[in-house]
């Protein structure tokens, strides 16, 4: 399965894994959760490996916006509904992912891209 990177074009954390995998010279897709969320099967891969607490960016201003500080409500409902809700990036490659800034899964990614 190829890699892939959710994120937007805006977020300059997204930017440095784009960066990252490039400089590696490790192939893989982007996608851009401004004009597309994840599939719900791309989703639950994803809370497979890092579980829901961490792909909802609670500092958010989409979350505040929302009001789920002050609501119960299904995480990822809320993602597939609202996908700019997540944190990124969103780097995943098959069953395992890594959510925000972590150079150190990414090397595994790439490390495992290059074998």
């Amino acid at each position: 399965m190829a890699l892939q990177i959710f994120g937007t074009r805006k977020c300059a954390i997204t930017r440095k894994a784009e960066r990252f995998f490039k400089e590696r010279d490790v192939g893989y897709q982007f996608v851009d959760l401004g004009e597309k969320g994840m599939s719900p099967g791309e989703l639950a891969s994803v809370v497979r490996a890092v579980g829901t607490a961490a792909l909802v960016d609670e500092g958010s201003k989409r979350y505040k916006d929302r009001g789920l500080a002050y609501m119960d409500y299904d995480p990822t409902d809320e993602l597939l509904a609202y996908p700019l809700l997540a944190r990124t990036p969103i780097v995943r490659d098959g069953p395992r992912a890594a959510v925000g800034d972590e150079p150190a899964a990414w090397a595994a990614f790439a490390a495992a891209a290059r074998s």
